[in-house]
C-alpha cells in the first residue's frame, strides 16, 4: 500500500514546478517524471528522501530489472535506462536544496547511472516496424466507405499518408488548418497539440493520388453536406443520442474532436489487421514516408525537405530515428562500394 510522505510529496511538487518554469516542460513530461521518482519509492518502501542512501540507488536498478509492464514482460531496456535518468536528475536538483545539502551530495547521484552494456542497449536503433508503401496502399484500399463514419475512417488513413502527422495533433485539427487549394495543412501550436509546440507546415506527400482524391473528398463532405464550420473538428467523434430502444448509440457525426488519441489509433490498427498485416499504429506511418525518402530522393536537399515537411528540424532525427541501417544492410552497402 502507498504511503504518503508529506516532505517527499512538497518537494516532488517543488521540482515540478522548477521543470515546468526553469526548463518548459510540460505536463505530460513532468508526468513521466513522477511516475519514475514513484517508483523509487515504491523499492525504497516509501522512506522519506532525506533517508536516501546510495544502497537505495543501487537496489533501485535491481526493483527495475524484476519489475514488469502492463503486459507483464519485464521492462525493456530503453525504459529502465530512462526512469534512471529521470530519477538521477532528480536526486541531482535535489541536493541542492536546503535540508538535503548535508544527507545528499551530487556525487552520490552517480549511483543511478545505468551499467554501461545496459545503457548502450538502450540506445541501440533498432529498424522501426512500418508497412510499406505497397501495404500501406492494400489496407487503404480495403477500407469501406459507405457510411459516413467509414468515410471518415478512410480519409484518416489517408491523411496520416498524406501528412506522417503526429496522431495528437491529428486528433486537434479543425477544417480551418486545411487548406486543399495549396495542398497542405499548418499545424498551428497555439491551436494543435503538436510536439513541443512546434508551428508545422505540412505540403502534402507525393503519394499515391487516390489518398488526395479520399481526403479532398471528406473535407468537400464536411464543409457541403455537414456544414462544418472552419473551427469544427476534421476528424469528428461520434455524437451519441438515445435510441427508441433505450440505448445509446451513434446518432451521426459530433462537431468535436475526439478526446483522446485511442479511437484514432484503433482504426489505423484495424485498417491493417482486417487485411492480415500487423496491427501498424499511425506514427508508423512516419518511418513508412522516410523509408519512401530514402529510395525517392535523389539529393541530400531532397531528403532534408521530406523531413523537414514532417517536422524535423535537421536530418539527424529523420535519418537516426526512422532510417537506421540493420548491420546486414551496412555490409552491403560497404561491399558494394568495394572496388572491383
Amino acid at each position: 500500500m502507498r504511503r504518503v510522505i508529506e516532505e517527499n510529496e512538497r518537494m516532488k511538487r517543488k521540482y515540478v514546478f522548477y521543470l515546468e518554469e526553469a526548463d518548459g516542460l510540460d505536463e505530460k513530461s513532468t508526468d513521466k517524471v513522477l511516475a519514475a521518482i514513484l517508483k523509487f519509492e515504491q523499492s525504497t518502501g516509501f522512506k522519506p528522501f532525506k533517508r536516501f542512501h546510495i544502497e537505495q540507488a543501487a537496489k533501485f536498478k535491481t526493483y527495475l530489472s524484476q519489475a514488469k509492464n502492463q503486459r507483464g514482460q519485464p521492462l525493456s531496456h530503453s525504459t529502465v535506462d530512462a526512469t534512471l535518468t529521470l530519477v538521477r536528475k532528480f536526486f541531482h536538483w535535489l541536493a541542492g536544496q536546503q535540508g538535503y545539502k548535508k544527507v545528499l551530495t551530487y556525487s552520490d547521484t552517480r549511483y543511478f547511472n545505468n551499467n554501461r552494456k545496459s545503457a548502450r542497449i538502450a540506445h541501440t536503433a533498432n529498424d522501426k516496424e512500418a508497412a510499406s508503401p505497397e501495404a500501406a496502399f492494400h489496407a487503404f484500399q480495403a477500407m469501406p466507405s459507405a457510411t459516413e463514419f467509414e468515410k471518415r475512417d478512410k480519409s484518416l488513413f489517408a491523411f496520416f499518408m498524406l501528412t506522417g502527422a503526429r496522431v495528437g495533433a491529428v486528433a486537434s485539427l479543425r477544417l480551418k488548418h486545411i487548406d486543399l487549394f495549396h495542398g497542405k495543412v499548418f499545424q498551428d501550436p497555439r491551436e494543435v497539440n503538436t510536439k513541443a509546440a512546434k508551428p508545422i507546415d505540412t505540403v502534402f506527400m507525393p503519394v499515391d493520388p487516390a489518398y488526395l482524391e479520399c481526403f479532398t473528398a471528406w473535407v468537400e463532405y464536411l464543409r457541403t453536406e455537414k456544414f462544418f464550420g472552419p473551427t469544427d473538428a476534421l476528424f469528428p467523434k461520434a455524437q451519441m443520442g438515445l435510441a427508441e430502444t433505450g440505448d445509446f448509440q451513434k446518432m451521426g457525426l459530433s462537431r468535436d474532436p475526439f478526446a483522446t488519441t485511442t479511437p484514432l489509433n484503433k482504426i489505423i490498427r484495424n485498417a491493417f489487421a482486417m487485411v492480415q498485416l500487423p496491427q501498424y499504429t499511425p506514427h508508423a506511418f512516419r518511418t513508412t514516408l522516410i523509408k519512401m525518402a530514402n529510395d525517392r530522393c535523389k539529393t541530400v536537399e531532397e531528403f532534408k525537405a521530406w523531413g523537414m515537411n514532417i517536422g524535423h528540424e535537421n536530418m539527424a532525427v529523420t535519418m537516426g530515428s526512422y532510417l537506421p541501417i540493420p548491420k546486414q544492410r551496412k555490409e552491403e552497402l560497404i561491399n558494394r562500394l568495394k572496388p572491383a
